[in-house]
């Protein structure tokens, strides 16, 4: 590929609306073009990073004998309707009528259509297990789309469902995608992707893992233990807490409190810390609008995933109406009627035995409240948020550090969820009817293009690992006009595409300054560069773009010390691959 044929602008200006260095850097470099919000059109380069991912992705199911299919982007919502995630799912989930007036969606993920393509064939013991996946375009309707390629509406992704006659064989396999799926992001050139467990969501099942490259500009927030091997996504890692009991045992007193509507203003006001109070937090159910009230230590949040999964629906911040029988900012379990309201207790409130609340009443609060005398007995639950240096549900230690990163992965042990809902059975080996087991592995494509830009890259451009970088070799001419120096070039060009190196070249008559930064841009890890003055000794210099490595090649062994430098930097890449072998064995 010639440099001038290569369609897409190149510029130096960051784009405005452009919040990650990734982002910005696709757009500059001619990677993607924005059609519309959380949409993009790919151009080349970002294709033949993206198809180069997706080689990688097949041969690694393939090789854990997965079956490629392909499902519909359009499904009936019937199928939906079997699973009951029609109505469940929310706006995200784009719903339409075809011209025959029956109810259809765009498929954001495919369970339904996996079990639908699959309950006909696999009606007996003996056809288990077996594991489809595909590789396609999905959509799903994001609320805040952002980030480029990160977080989008509509993107391609790998989606594997697995079918299992045991929760053994399950685990086995689960297992063995879990190497595979580090086997794939280490031949992408990021080993150092981390597992983490992770709430499942909509997605159902009671064990996930989502793989996580760690990164400041992650929008999941990850809790890791350093003293031992715990990480898990923020939304699904346990809060533990240790009371202190500052206060002693009190009666339950009502004091005035004029304006103090938050905790550090009633903490402040009554001159205890923020640990010593029970703040309420409100919130209503989708479905009905009927308010939540849960009661939490001060200064702690609720996480909202883990009370999604407490109610078991979906909930969205209260409008607190002057009629709902609620007084904002002066909430308290004292009084507050059991029968209206769902009321939640927080497993950071056991044992405390003096705090101060809210004593439904404007402008006063209770001091020494006690919840098991003042207010009766509660089954507390783990409803918080988890915090740095807090206590590893392992270990045990003050040793939780949370940081923040960029899903590329998850996997999911789906259960029975969508078998039993969809009626697919098989008969076991003794005659009887059974439910599949199933699990889910899926990698956005586009995502983890943009994830590994977000992690190589320098003020200038990307710097892609050689496995998956659009081009392996650029090939620089500066004074095309020059014979010499163009023959040299055109000679190099031409072999390594013969040796079967991507190689891109750039012949143009521009300034050397413009024809490297354009070379900065398109990111091929080795630039060898012909120019009139290192002709004129006899030398082709040869660099990598993370300029580790400059050799001043005799102009006759320029070709081989690149094939020579291709080769040594895919081996340091496959070095880091985990064994497959070990991956069965584990």
């Amino acid at each position: 590929m010639k440099v001038e044929n290569l369609i897409g602008n190149r510029f130096k200006e960051k784009p405005s609306d452009c919040v990650i260095d990734s982002h910005a850097l696709m757009i500059r470099g001619g990677y993607i073009k924005g059609v519309a919000n959380g949409i993009y059109s790919l151009y080349n380069p970002t294709r033949r990073i993206t198809r180069k991912i997706e080689q990688i992705i097949r041969e690694e199911m393939d090789a854990i004998e997965g079956q490629e299919v392909l499902f519909p982007v359009v499904l009936p919502g019937s199928l939906w309707e079997e699973s009951g995630r029609f109505t469940a799912v929310g706006s995200e989930l784009v719903r339409f009528k075809d011209r025959g007036d029956t109810p259809m969606v765009l498929g954001m993920t495919h369970e339904e259509a996996s079990v639908q393509l699959v309950r006909d064939y696999a009606t007996t013991y003996t056809r288990y297990p077996f594991m489809i996946y595909q590789i396609q375009t999905k959509f799903r309707d994001e609320a805040r789309p952002r980030a480029g390629l990160i977080r989008v509406r509509e993107f391609t992704m790998k989606d594997g469902y697995s079918f299992h006659t045991s929760q053994e064989d399950l685990e086995k396999y689960y297992n063995v995608c879990f190497r595979a799926y580090e086997r794939i992001f280490a031949r992408a050139g990021i080993p150092d992707v981390i597992a983490v467990k992770s709430d499942s969501g909509m997605m159902g099942g009671s064990v996930s893992h989502e793989f996580m490259m760690i990164t400041p500009i992650g929008e999941d927030s990850i809790a890791i233990c350093d003293s031992c091997d715990y990480k898990a996504n923020m939304e699904a890692a346990q809060c533990i807490v240790e009371n202190k009991n500052e206060l002693p045992l009190a009666e339950l007193t009502k004091v005035e409190t004029p304006g103090v509507t938050d905790i550090p203003s009633l903490a402040k006001f009554l001159g205890i810390s923020e640990a010593q109070t029970c703040k309420a937090v409100v919130y209503q159910k989708n479905m009905t609008d009927e308010y939540v009230v849960v009661f939490i230590r001060g200064d702690l949040d609720v996480n909202e995933t883990k009370l999604t999964n407490a109610l078991g629906e979906n909930i969205h911040p209260a409008d607190i109406t002057p009629d709902c029988g609620l007084h904002a900012g002066f909430i308290g379990a004292v009084g507050l009627d059991r029968e209206k309201f769902t009321i939640l207790f927080d497993s950071s409130l056991k044992g405390i035995d003096n705090l101060a609340c809210g004593a439904n009443e404007d402008d006063r609060h209770y001091t020494g409240f006690n919840i098991e005398r003042d207010y009766g007995f509660v089954e507390y639950q783990d409803l918080a948020k988890i915090v740095d240096g807090g206590i590893c549900p392992v270990c045990g230690k003050h040793s939780i550090r949370i940081v923040r990163g960029i899903e590329v992965g998850n996997i999911f042990q789906l259960g029975t969820k969508y078998t039993k809902s969809m009626d697919m059975t098989y008969t076991d080996a003794n005659g009887e009817q059974q439910y599949p087991i199933m699990g889910c592995y899926g990698i956005g494509v586009g995502r983890l293009a943009a994830s590994v830009c977000e992690h190589f890259h320098d003020q200038y451009g990307p710097i892609w690992p050689i496995t998956i970088a659009p081009w392996q070799v650029e090939v620089c001419c500066l004074r095309a006009d020059d014979a010499e120096v163009k023959s040299c070039a055109d000679g190099l060009y031409a072999a390594l595409e013969q040796a079967g190196i991507d190689t891109l070249y750039d012949d143009r008559d521009i300034r050397a300054g413009a024809m490297f930064s354009d070379a900065d841009l398109l990111g091929a890890p080795i630039r060898v560069i012909v120019s009139p003055k290192n002709l004129a000794q006899g030398k082709v210099e040869i660099v990598t773009r993370d300029k580790s490595v400059t050799i001043m090649a005799e102009k006759d062994e320029a070709l081989e010390q690149t094939l020579e430098l291709v080769r040594s930097m895919t081996r340091e890449i496959e070095a880091k691959v985990p064994d497959r072998k070990k991956a069965f064995a584990d």
